[in-house]
This record gives structure tokens, sequence and C-alpha cells, in this order.
């Protein structure tokens, strides 16, 4: 959760970042650190732990001047220390760079980059985004820093919101956004501009704000931003006047929360990972699980307790556990746990998700389970609250604040939260090979990329929503791991436009749901290329022939599957266990759009509440 401040004008600039990244510590509180340029030098100051450290740091050893560029971190590359806090400044100390996002290949430019010479001053991949610059400037970018970014950037790979100052252009930020990864807001002021990761930082000090899209980039100075794409092109820039209220200024360029909080997504992925995982290693770390190699070795099974959203991310995680770890998962809802007997022991681990934590159907089986003697994990979003206080140990979703009713970026940071729960469990007991281990951690670090590369489908989705919003009953399918997804996506359509939908594991339709298909009945079907593709196609071609309207949800590539479905949305090719995170995105939206057109209330739908705290 990394907040970003930048400003170049005429006032000084650290009190400036400084009270900015205040406002932005909730996005990261592990590090923060702050440069500017002045007398033709660049001035650094970091420290690790919250923002207060900084804050004493700089008074007591101060630093001014006109333009600067400060960072809030939540780490993902690299232990909490000062060596790894940002900014992180080149070999030659001529370039800064503040960044959010995940470089999935810095490994091997870090390899090529020490293999030219270059020296690296930290654990982190941001580095290799300084480096480059750096090497950049010296060949070939004619002494610009737009152009030594600009190459830089080509070479990243994932999804990026990125600051770079030079101490050789005292007057000049410059910052990109790739994917989506975080947002990029310029603000314009008079005589001097700002830059942020979020509005709040810089309401204070103007309403007028641009937000970059991906791969586009600005050069910023005080009297002028200039905006571009990545590929040079010139962008014509979008001023937005924002209200001076919280409400407005919470969902900034959206018009719901619920907008906001999917294309938060890749955003809370990297902030749920962060921190978390050895890449080199493949090892993960769950500090507050509180769970040793000889605890997870004895344990023989894994019961998921949840409700709604919170059940269907449960299996998903079932797979991944069994998987990775070799454990048997039941996955009960949190409602009807009590209700029985449930056959489980000190050997047994109960797993709760909940975002609020405070939902009392899961509490109460909780309960059940405590008097049973099994040991009680949970996986929440709100901090502090009595899940967390009564497990054993527990694993943070990292989402952020969740405003909408309609659960987004809580369902796939949770869905994350169990695939590093998995990994984790899986090297403990042994069930997995080192080789494979770095494998699914590699796998991992490229899925914030790949969640902001399906929500740039939005568009298409806009446009098929315009065709369907009119239809009473939609049907969802899905096999192995994504027929949760078609639980999900049949659940955001009911919950926020009020269509009847269902979801079913496609294998079921021939016995029962196959009656009610018609020319009146919208078929969602996921079929991804994977191992289960050529069963889904059979069951698309069995809803043709009734007549059925069938949209796909298919893999980048697959012309195939356009001559089998009416419509077709692609979403980028992900390694299997993880496509059920990516497979949603397009599910969301469409749930969006549709309820959109139908005038329904998307935040605050009719008759639910955030957290069910009466039975």
């Amino acid at each position: 959760m990394c907040g970003i401040v930048g400003y170049v004008g005429k006032q000084d600039a650290t009190p400036i970042i400084i009270d900015g990244l205040g406002r932005l510590e909730y996005r990261g509180y592990d590090s923060a650190g702050i440069a500017v340029v002045a007398d033709g030098c660049v001035h650094l100051r970091r420290d690790v732990g919250k923002l207060a450290n900084l804050r004493a740091k700089v008074q007591a050893d101060p630093i001014s001047g006109s333009i600067g560029i400060g960072h809030t971190r939540w780490a993902t590359h690299g232990a909490p220390a000062e060596r790894n806090a940002h900014p992180h400044i080149s070999m030659d100390g001529e370039f800064v760079v503040v960044h959010n996002g995940i470089v999935e290949n810095y490994l091997e430019l870090k390899h090529d980059l020490i293999a030219e010479g270059v020296e690296f001053q930290s654990d982190t991949d941001t580095e290799v985004i300084v480096q480059l610059i750096e090497r950049f400037a010296c060949n070939g970018a004619r002494g610009s820093l737009t152009e030594a970014t600009r190459k830089a950037v080509s070479y990243l790979r994932g999804a990026h919101a990125i600051v770079v100052m030079s101490r050789a252009k005292p007057d000049e930020l410059v910052a990109v956004r790739i994917g989506n990864a975080g947002g990029v807001a310029l603000g314009l002021g008079d005589g001097e501009n700002f830059i942020a990761s979020d509005i709040p930082a810089i309401l204070e000090h103007t309403r007028r704000m641009i937000f970059l899209e991906s791969r586009q980039m600005a050069t910023i100075t005080a009297d002028a931003i200039h905006v571009q794409t990545i590929d040079g092109q010139a962008v014509q820039e979008d001023i937005h006047n924002i209200q001076y209220d919280p409400i407005s200024a919470a969902k900034g360029e959206f018009k719901h929360f619920m907008l906001k909080e999917i294309f938060e997504q890749a955003r809370s992925l990297t902030d749920t990972i962060g921190g978390r995982v050895d890449f080199e290693r493949g090892e993960v770390l769950l500090a507050d699980l509180n769970l040793t190699g000889e605890k997870a070795r004895a344990l023989n099974q894994i019961v998921t307790i949840a409700c709604g959203t919170s059940y269907y991310s449960g299996l998903v995680g079932k797979f991944f556990i069994e998987q990775m770890a070799r454990l048997n998962v039941e996955v009960d809802y949190g409602s009807e746990y009590r209700y029985r007997d449930p056959i489980i022991d000190a050997q047994t681990a109960v797993l709760a998700i909940t975002q609020s934590g405070e939902t009392v159907d899961t509490l109460t089986a909780m309960e059940e389970a405590r008097s049973k003697q099994a040991t009680l994990w949970s996986i929440v979003n709100n901090m502090g609250s009595q899940a967390m206080r009564i497990s054993d140990g527990f694993i943070t979703m990292n989402a952020g604040l969740e405003i909408c009713v309609a659960s987004t970026k809580a369902f796939t940071t949770s869905i994350v939260d169990q695939y590093l729960l998995a990994l984790h469990l899986g090297n403990l007991r042994g069930t997995l090979t080192s080789e494979q281990s770095r494998q699914y951690a590699f796998d991992l670090g490229r899925l914030p990329d790949l969640v902001g590369r399906a929500l740039e489908t939005e568009a298409k989705i806009k446009e098929l929503a315009a065709l369907l919003y009119h239809y009473t009953n939609f049907l969802y399918l899905g096999r192995g791991i994504n027929y949760p997804i078609a639980l999900e996506g049949a659940l955001k359509l009911k919950e926020i436009s009020y269509i009847h939908a269902e979801g079913y594991p496609a294998g079921e339709m021939k016995h029962g749901p196959i009656a009610l298909i018609d020319d009146q009945m919208p078929v969602l079907c996921i079929a991804l290329k994977d191992a289960l593709y050529d069963k889904m196609i059979s069951q698309i071609e069995q809803a043709k022939a009734r007549g059925g309207i069938v949209i796909a949800i298919a893999t980048e590539g697959d012309t195939f599957i356009a001559s089998k479905a009416d419509h077709v949305l692609y979403v980028p090719e992900t390694p299997p266990l993880l496509s059920p995170v990516v497979a949603v995105i397009p599910l969301q939206l469409l749930a969006y759009h549709i309820a959109v057109l139908r005038g329904a209330d998307v935040d605050q739908p009719r008759n639910l509440a955030k957290s069910v705290t009466v039975e």
C-alpha cells in the first residue's frame, strides 16, 4: 500500500510532500522517505516505520527545495529497512525514483545491470528502474529526462506508477502509469503543480486534476503539464474538477464506489502480496498466522467457513490448498455450520473468511469450532475486528476501505490470501519442491498486471451491457476452479441489478438448468484455455442449440471460440490456478454497467448491508 506525492513550484516542497504523505499513510507504513533538489544536489531523507519517524528525522536534519518527491512504503521486495525505503537514487546520484507496483522481470534486469558494473544499494525491485534511467540518460536520451524514462520503462514488465526526478533538471518531474497498479493524479495549481497516487494527498492545494491512463506519461513543470503516450504521441488532457467534500473526493474520477473499487484491484492485490513473498526462494512470510512447521504437518484437514462472496472465495481457495499443501479442505456456509455436529478436532484448522470480521454467522461458526478444539484462522480486511481478535492466527486482505455493499476487491484479495496460505503450508509441510515454490511465487507476482489488463476491457463490456440489461434471467456456467466464479458473477448481477441469475457447474447444465435455456436466456460461460476448455466448448454448443444467447469469457488469442459464442470478452492468459482472479473482472464490470443502465442504486442495493451483524 504505497503512497506517492510530488511537487514542483515556488513553495518549499518538503512540508507539502510530508503533509501529503500523512494523508496517504494508510497505504504504507513500513518506511517513508523524501527527496528534494536544491543547489544542484539531491537531498534525501528516509527512515523505517511510520511517517512520524521521517518527520522527526527531517526536523532534526532539515532539507528544503522547490521540487521534490516522497513515498510511504508497504514492502514488496526487500525487508523494511532504510536502505529499501523510497526514494531510490541512481549510482551516480543524479536520478531519483518513487514507485508503486511490482517489476516482474527485475531479477533479469538486475543481473544485466550488475554485469554492466552497476552496484545496487537495496534489495528492491524498484532500484532497477532508476539504474535503467541512468543507463539511458548516458546512452541516447540526449539529456532528456522524459526520453531516458521512456526508454527505461519500455523494459519493465508488470503494472507500475512511477515518478522520476533529476538533479540536472531542477524544474521538472516525470510521471508514468503502466497498467493499473496504482493511480497517478496530477494536480494543477497557479505556478505550481502536484502529483499524488490518491486525491486526498493534494486536495487541499487544488481541485483541478488530470488522471493518467495506462501507458501514459507526463512531464510536469511549475507552469505546465504535458501528457503523452509511452510511445510518444501527444494526449489531450481531460481536466476534472473534484468537489471539496469527503464523498466526492473519495470517489475521484469514478461515478460510483463500486467502479472505483473494481479498478483498485490491481493495486489492492499488489498490497496483499507486498512484504509477504520472497520471489527468489518461493517462500511466504505470514507472521500473524503463528504457524510452525510442526503444527502445519500435524494438520489433517482445513474447514473454511464464510458467507456470500467470501464463501465463493473459499471454494477457489480449496483448489489452492489441496494442490499445494495436499490437505483436504471443506467449505461451509457460516450460517449453517453450527446447526449440525461438525466432525473436527485439534488436528483441524478452521479458516474464517470475512471482509468485516464482524459477520455474526461466521463468528458463531468460529465459536463452534473453538468448542471442538480446532485451530482458528481468519482472513479479514477490518483490522482489530472480532474475527481477528478471537483467532489463533490471521491474514489481512489489505484491500483498503471497501464502501460499496457488493464486494469486489475484498473478494479477489481474499483469494490471493488463500494462495499465500497454500504456498506457505506447502513449504512447511514439504509438499512442494523448491522449483515448484518459485514458480508459484513468480506466477503470483504477475497477477496485478494481468488484472490491470483485464480491466482494460471495460469499454467493450459497457457496449455489451447495453444489449443485455433488459433480460430478466441469466445463467452463469463454469467448471473446475472457475465454477465458483460463475457463482460469484451471478451473485454480483443479482445484488446490484436485481436480475435473477444462477451460477452452475457447467457439467450440471444437462441435469436440469438446460430446460430453462431459450432465446430469452443469456448464458455466460467461463471458457478459458485450460484443461477443461473442450468440456466448456461442448456446453456452449449445447446452449446455442437451444437458442441461448452465449457470452464467453475467453483467453486472449482464442479465435475459435468466437465461432461458437454470440459475444466474447477476452482476458489475458493467466496461470490456471490464478485464472479466477482475472476471470471475475469482466463479470464485475458487466454487473456494474447493467445495474447502471437499469437505474439501480449500485453502491447501496436494496435490502442489503455491508456486514450482517444479526442472525
